[in-house]
């Protein structure tokens, strides 16, 4: 049992970050709006992919969870 409390407080607080990204995200200047981003506008239709943003946050995040997580 002691295993399945830190694995819920572990996802809870997991949650948690997750939500105050998601909260923080807009006032972040840049983010979504770097040079490599795909952004195509045409009459009808708009098609729009964070290419280069989702390498930014994937490597942000990767540092990160190697440096909490490290052996």
């Amino acid at each position: 049992m002691p295993d399945l409390g830190r694995t819920l407080v572990i996802l809870g607080a997991g949650i948690v970050l997750v939500g105050l990204v998601l909260m923080l995200a807009p006032h972040v200047p840049w983010l979504g709006r770097l040079p490599g981003d795909v952004f195509v506008q045409r009459q009808r239709f708009t098609f729009y992919f964070p290419l280069v943003t989702c390498l930014v946050v994937s490597v942000v995040l990767t540092l990160l969870v190697n440096l909490f997580f490290r052996n």
